[in-house]
């Protein structure tokens, strides 16, 4: 037995503190690395989740198959299954961030003081991140790439849904980064299940330097109210898509299709369509939704439009569904509208649709979300399309980041100050 089982087996606290000091003093050698050195053994790392594709795929097939046994909905399965085209994306998402530019060392700015004192702030690694998700396989190798990049060690520990195919992605992309240089415990798995390593990560402050949960509302949740560290997260995607009297009605149908039944399960999906009552083809909008099998859920006005539309409850308004449910109402007009998303908005994302640009600047910049979009659907809410990479999550908090999260906000910053024997008087 191993000396990380035998510590999982015995204290869940111990097992952590243990990966977190290894994960510390891996760190330290991993930011020492050039830039270049650790792009390459990000390559090296992808080569190696290529190469191991048979046997992810056959770990992978385990955790579907005991997620069905296990009553796992149809949206937890598609974000848990992984197929030959999914990996694929994985490993070329680990070899795209070895491509970006490295934040660390960047200059952000530069002053000189009368007396002759140069100041400047310059980005570096914030240290050991802790990230704590669920049935995603994927996020073990974006995050430990994002890490890896911007110079960080990561203390994974993903959920039991797929703890086979975390195992799997992440023994490739040790041996990967190990070729490369990267000591291997720069990027570690937690070992065990046991959902009191949970509470001992979000504990574990001066050891871990910053938690970042993906998962379910009931996850983050517990995250947010229990850690001594700092978190970077966001809890629900309550997302809105407000077509405006001035939105093309091609346009305004694509768009709500898409932002709703691309891909339910995702936090990006739309879950509130406002439709503004000047709006001409409010009820061919509807029927379309409800047409491509999504059930609709709506205000008195909502269900004026279609028949087939549910009464909507108070809950529904505040309410992530992750499923082909919508709800629908129908607003007098931009004020209305912002007052509806300034009262049930998770400040995740949220659209509008008008062929207006005066509209359209009010609602970007009125709208307090992490992202604002115009004319584009909600679900291009993801790092690899605003070109940052592989995402490490979405944050709508208010400090350090904002939105999806890759290189830049996986960095702090320090002060450099040069002298020339100034003293103070």
């Amino acid at each position: 037995m191993t000396q990380t089982a035998t510590l999982s087996a015995a204290d869940p606290e111990a097992l952590v503190t243990a990966l977190a000091r290894a994960a510390r003093k891996a760190q330290r050698a991993l930011a020492a690395m050039p830039s270049a050195a650790r792009a390459a053994a990000l390559h090296r790392a992808a080569d190696a989740l290529r190469a191991a594709a048979p046997a992810v795929l056959e770990a992978n097939a385990k955790d579907v198959a005991a997620g069905r046994a296990n009553g796992l909905s149809g949206a937890m399965l598609d974000r848990l299954a992984l197929d030959e085209k999914r990996l694929a994306g994985i490993a070329d998402a680990v070899a795209a961030v070895a491509g970006l530019p490295d934040p660390v060392g960047q200059v952000i700015d530069r002053s000189e003081q009368p007396n002759g004192l140069k100041f400047q702030r310059i980005r570096v690694p914030i240290g050991t991140i802790g990230i704590i998700y669920e049935s995603r396989p994927n996020v073990t190798a974006d995050a430990a790439a994002l890490c890896v990049r911007a110079g960080n060690a990561a203390l994974l520990r993903g959920g039991s849904e797929a703890v086979h195919s975390n195992r799997a992605i992440h023994a490739a992309l040790v041996e990967g980064l190990v070729a490369g240089g990267v000591p291997a415990e720069a990027v570690q798995l937690v070992p065990s299940q046991d959902r009191a390593c949970v509470g001992a990560m979000l504990t574990a402050s001066g050891l871990i330097d910053m938690i970042v949960p993906r998962g379910g509302k009931s996850l983050v949740a517990r995250v947010q109210a229990d850690a001594r560290v700092p978190v970077l997260a966001h809890l629900d995607g309550i997302n809105h898509t407000y077509v405006h009297a001035a939105a093309d009605p091609a346009m305004a149908r694509s768009i709500a299709l898409n932002a709703k039944l691309r891909r339910t399960g995702i936090c990006g999906s739309m879950e509130t369509l406002l439709i503004d009552s000047a709006f001409p083809d409010g009820a061919e909008l509807v029927a379309a939704l409800i047409e491509a099998g999504c059930e609709v859920r709506g205000d008195p006005r909502a269900q004026a439009l279609d028949a087939r539309v549910i009464p909507a409850s108070a809950n529904d308004w505040d309410t992530e569904y992750l499923d082909a449910i919508l709800s629908v109402a129908v607003v007098d007009g931009l004020e209305d509208a912002l007052a509806h998303v300034a009262r049930h908005s998770s400040a995740h994302t949220d659209a509008i649709v008008t062929a207006d640009e005066g509209v359209a600047e009010r609602f970007l910049a009125e709208v307090d979300s992490a992202i604002v979009m115009h004319n584009a659907s909600s679900q291009f809410a993801d790092g690899g399309e605003f070109g940052l990479g592989a995402e490490i999550g979405i944050a709508t908090g208010r400090l350090h980041a904002r939105g999806p999260v890759a290189l830049e906000g996986l960095t702090t910053y320090k002060w450099q100050v040069r002298g020339a024997g100034q003293t103070r008087p």
